[in-house]
């Protein structure tokens, strides 16, 4: 399950770049997300993002098919003066120009996000009653107070780029590439999807679990598989696993010990010797009879063909590591020998 989970998710979000290089980004666009309760079997990798956030007004639309989602880095309200002013109001009309000018200001960013024909406004900062009011009438769903990480998710899944100002707003900024919007209640909280997307690069992975311990221990190794799978992603090659390498290894620098003359050969020696830790560890820990398996080892690797043999961590036999499956990254043996 977490590993299917996990390649999912990475093969989501690995870019391509224009030469040829792989990006993978899993700590900012794999997003995981612990809901209490359920299934281990209800857990899955979104093909959107999903975040803990309900809309500001009960009376608007909770499902929106095909979106056009405008992102937002600016509050939808009246902005309060930087310094602090005191306003003497001696007649009851100039308290209500203030109020008239208020709204005036409210509706001017209203209007600036209607021109652009958008469904759903998502935005970083707050959203006052009056602009709820005025989205409402032009048949727009809001949600309010997203995480700046949250948003930067959103624009890769649905095209949209984040705008700042509301004068600003275009065309190009509006996303279209989510397929469908729906909020749903899971437990006892509100979680909005965005999900349906054309070739998202930013996913959500959904963890079910009985307690919250249970939801933690799963992250944890989910966040092991992500690591794994992006090395293969980047570095698709594989080498035996088992102790195979580092015994074939130790077998070719002692190979090549006896063609060196003089005391230089020690080095090689030792070099070898420093590698036989490896199998030597793996066997210790599976319970094995040590002295016996590593002389099997040995007599195998120095026999023609014998690359393959390494110890099978739950049997602590000596068996064909490529049949069985056991298999190490490239990466990470050539990042430990360097």
């Amino acid at each position: 399950l977490i590993p299917d989970l996990a390649i999912k998710a990475t093969q989501t979000v690995c870019i391509v770049k224009p030469d040829g290089r792989k990006e993978i980004d899993v700590k900012r666009y794999a997003k995981v997300e612990k809901v209490p309760g359920g299934d281990l079997t209800q857990c899955e990798v979104l093909d959107g993002v999903m975040i803990n956030k309900d809309i500001t007004h009960p009376r608007m639309r909770r499902t929106i098919k095909s979106p056009r989602i405008l992102l937002l880095d600016c509050p939808l309200e009246y902005k309060k003066g930087e310094s602090q002013t005191n306003i003497e109001i001696t007649k009851e009309a100039d308290w209500e120009k203030l109020l008239q000018q208020e709204e005036e200001e409210v509706k001017k960013l209203c209007d600036d996000i209607i021109k652009v024909k958008p469904d759903l406004v998502i935005t970083e900062k707050g959203v006052s009653d009056l602009a709820q009011h005025f989205l409402l009438k032009a048949n727009i769903s809001c949600i309010r107070r997203v995480r700046k990480t949250d948003n930067n998710r959103i624009a890769r899944v649905s095209g949209a780029s984040i705008c700042n100002r509301t004068e600003e707003l275009t065309e190009a900024n509006v996303g279209t590439k989510c397929g469908l919007f729906s909020v749903a209640k899971i437990a006892e909280e509100y979680f909005t999807f965005l999900t349906q997307c054309e070739d998202p690069k930013a996913c959500t992975v959904v963890l079910r679990g009985a307690s919250k311990d249970v939801l933690n221990e799963m992250e944890r190794n989910l966040h092991d598989a992500f690591n794994v799978s992006r090395n293969i992603i980047l570095e698709p090659r594989l080498v035996p696993g088992g102790g195979a390498t580092e015994m074939e290894l130790a077998m070719r620098m002692r190979e090549k010990a006896k063609s060196v003359e003089g005391t230089r050969q020690y080095a090689y020696r030792a070099v070898a010797d420093a590698l036989e830790v490896i199998p030597r560890s793996l066997a210790h820990n599976c319970g094995a009879d040590v002295v016996r398996v590593m002389i099997d080892l040995r007599a195998r690797h120095a026999a023609a063909g014998g690359a393959h043999w390494g110890i099978d961590g739950v049997t602590g036999k000596v068996t064909d590591v490529k049949a069985a499956g056991i298999m190490d990254t490239f990466a990470v043996k050539q990042q430990t020998l360097k």
